[in-house]
């Protein structure tokens, strides 16, 4: 039995009876503000909602999956993480729901979020490329190593939990040995930055990405087919696990992205529950948004006004109707 599920159906007990907490204060809420686009403007439109529409007093702290999710199931804090990637962390996340710990709010992307590896589509229908392997036996397509006689095979940026998967991915396919040398690209903006500078290049690029994201939606990619199944057992045994010394490739499976928060704030903040265990939107929606604020410069904080702005059907189906109105004035 999957722990998940009591927790989603305990919330959606809570949500289909917003009235019991109506009477409820906020308070104070912590929010993992996570350092990747779409998790920090989904940190910002929880911000400005609870504050505007349920008087919440907020404070927004810096995050990234493992540690976010280590420090809310060991010492109960942030609250809340509005975007957490849990292919990397499913087996203790599993483990915190069915002990009490955490509960999982929503599945914020109601389509999942994509992973894997991509190539630019241009090139991908040029040089015939639809495979992981179709691209690995091509190095000299693809710049950007160090080592001028190597190929480029760009990992997911340091300190995030798919670089371990990116590594491991890498070494099932046996990389090195075929002509490339994996790249870390320091961060999402050296990745972002690669991505940007092989296309204005016309070049080649191959490497991990995912979706929702405002790259995806700017840059024509092609994700390419592993020619292999999702094996979930050494998923969780050995792909997402530093240095498994055994590593077999194994494709990705759908992204569940969820809403987390910590038990004792499902307790304590209840009348906000509600609002958390409908708020979900579609990568469409989020790659618009993205898309936006790269084109503006924008920060996460414009982009969850310019959302409250311009998307107020999505919204304002979250909220019982005294708050959405709160909100709309805040506008």
């Amino acid at each position: 039995m999957n722990p998940l599920k009591p927790a989603l159906a305990f919330l959606g007990l809570m949500a289909a009876a917003p009235a019991a907490f109506a009477a409820g204060e906020c308070g104070d809420v912590s929010i993992a503000e996570m350092n990747w686009a779409s998790a920090g403007l989904a940190a910002w439109v929880d911000k400005i909602i609870l504050e505007e529409g349920y008087g919440c007093d907020v404070a927004l702290v810096t995050g990234d999956t493992v540690p976010t999710f280590t420090s809310m199931n060991e010492k109960g804090e942030p609250d809340v993480a509005p975007e957490l990637w849990v292919n990397t962390i499913k087996v203790p996340l599993d483990a915190a729901v069915a002990e009490g710990r955490i509960l999982v709010a929503s599945e914020i992307l109601t389509d999942g979020g994509v992973e894997g590896f991509w190539v630019p589509t241009w090139l991908a229908e040029k040089e015939g490329i639809r495979t992981i392997e179709d691209a690995l036996a091509r190095p000299e397509l693809f710049p950007g190593a160090e080592d001028d006689s190597k190929g480029a095979f760009f990992s997911c940026p340091s300190g995030w939990a798919c670089q371990i998967l990116a590594q491991n991915q890498f070494r099932a396919l046996g990389g090195e040995g075929k002509g490339f040398e994996l790249v870390d690209p320091g961060s999402a903006a050296g990745l972002d930055g690669a991505i940007a500078r092989a296309f204005n290049r016309e070049e080649g690029w191959l490497g991990y990405y995912w979706a929702p994201t405002a790259i995806l939606g700017k840059y024509d990619m092609t994700r390419l087919d592993l020619g292999v199944e999702h094996d979930r057992e050494h998923w969780d045994s050995c792909t997402s696990i530093n240095n498994c010394p055994d590593p077999k490739l194994n494709e990705w499976p759908r992204s569940a992205v969820f809403t987390a928060v910590t038990s004792e704030f499902a307790e304590s903040n209840a009348v906000t529950m509600d609002y958390l265990g409908k708020r979900a939107w579609a990568n469409d929606t989020v790659n618009e948004l993205l898309a936006w604020m790269g084109d503006n410069q924008a920060t996460n904080e414009d982009g969850a006004w310019y959302f409250l702005e311009n998307y107020p059907d999505i919204w304002s189906a979250w909220l019982p109707g005294d708050v959405a109105a709160r909100v709309k004035d805040a506008l």
